[in-house]
């Protein structure tokens, strides 16, 4: 079970990094920073570059987090809203669930994989195991998140959905 959820963690952290990298600057076939703010802003979410340097930056640190396994119940919480947001915007803007159709089904795949990250813990391989391993308070909840810290992250990560959604089917109402 541990290497499962190391891998979870390891390549889910290169997704998101090459996601982050991408918009941030042009790289794996990215739009770099300009031209991403320009479709941002084509999907109502103004300014275009700031809300582009906003997400960058949240998949980057995500993407840190989750692959040494530092403060993981943070990093699920970050990775699984920023997909979840993704997922909603990209589905309320293509009118489509599915990716062929524009839609927002990988980036909410990739939620849900941060999400179960934020119920299990990032596991034995990590920095949280060695910093947090046998601890008690908010250290055990680190390395072991309860139940309940990943219904937060997933509570959360859903709360973070609706005002970008508002402001895609606004911004699509009024073209």
């Amino acid at each position: 079970m541990e290497i499962g959820i190391l891998l979870l963690r390891v390549v889910l952290a290169l997704i998101l990094f090459a996601h982050a990298t991408q918009k941030l600057v042009g790289w794996f076939t990215g739009n770099g920073l300009h031209k991403q703010g320009e479709i941002f802003a084509t999907l109502g979410l103004r300014p275009g570059r700031a809300m582009v340097l906003a997400v960058g930056v949240s998949e980057l640190l995500a993407a840190g987090l989750l692959l040494f396994g530092f403060l993981t119940p943070l990093g699920a919480l970050v990775a699984a809203g920023t997909m979840a947001v993704a997922g909603a915007t990209m589905q309320l803007n293509s009118g489509n669930f599915f990716n062929l159709g524009g839609g927002g089904e990988y980036p909410y795949v990739l939620a849900a994989v941060a999400a179960a990250l934020g119920f299990t813990g990032a596991g034995a391989y990590s920095v949280d195991a060695l910093l947090f391993a046998g601890a008690h308070g908010v250290g055990a909840l680190l390395y072991q998140p309860t139940a309940w810290v990943g219904m937060l992250i997933l509570f959360v990560a859903l709360l973070a959905v609706v005002p970008f959604a508002l402001i895609v089917k606004r911004s699509a109402a009024s073209r």
